[in-house]
């Protein structure tokens, strides 16, 4: 049973900025959190150079992040989640 400060829509948050450092992609989220992760996480980013990174933009609204030189895509929610593609090397 819902009362009536439930709300039945749920807000997937959203980027409003992103930004690469290094090899390390960082995305400021609507709800003001900010999150770095590692370029390396992901077969193509794996691949940029330093430079080709810097080149990200925020695509749909904000759901997406996108390198158009390397022709690749990746969604928020999916960031957000933890969802990535290559595991996280750890350091020797």
């Amino acid at each position: 049973m819902k009362s009536e400060g439930d709300s039945a829509e749920i807000i997937e948050t959203t980027a409003i900025r992103a930004w690469a450092e290094g090899r390390t992609i960082y995305i400021e989220l609507t709800d003001g959190r900010i999150i770095g992760f590692p370029a390396d996480r992901f077969r193509i980013l794996s691949k940029a150079t330093d430079e080709q990174l810097k080149e990200v933009e925020l695509r749909l609204d904000g759901f997406a992040l996108r390198w158009e030189s390397l022709d690749e895509d990746i969604t928020v929610p999916g960031i957000v989640a933890g969802r990535f593609q290559l595991p996280l090397l750890k350091a020797s």
